[in-house]
């Protein structure tokens, strides 16, 4: 378990060693088939400029490119930390009620961003 652990661990820190180093803005990333297709910003798009934005501090920027993600990152992060001291808000992010909102509030994200 200790080695899966670590595996994953060394994966993140290099995808976001990747992140960090090149810039998304440049063209050196693959394109959103969503919005290839449609036309329409999907509630992902703007993700990798970014965290490629939070990662040099630029946290003005990221939430224009996309403050889904901040909000994501912060609620992940909180249930993270607050779910090592108490075992119900760790039960909460399980919950199949939790997963259902933050499906509904990706669909609401992506029309509203296309709307407005």
């Amino acid at each position: 378990m200790r080695s899966k652990s670590f595996v994953l661990l060394a994966l993140g820190l290099g995808l976001l060693l990747y992140a960090f180093l090149r810039d998304p803005a440049d063209g050196n990333f693959l394109p959103c088939p969503f919005n290839r297709l449609t036309g329409w910003l999907c509630p992902g798009c703007g993700s990798q400029r970014a965290l490629h934005d939070l990662l040099h501090g630029r946290f003005g920027e990221a939430w224009s490119h996309n403050a889904l993600l901040i909000i994501a990152l912060v609620a992940a992060g909180s249930v993270w930390i607050i779910g090592r001291v108490s075992p119900s808000v760790q039960a909460m992010a399980t919950c199949r009620a939790t997963w259902w909102v933050c499906l509904v509030a990706v669909v609401v994200w992506g029309i509203m961003r296309n709307v407005y």
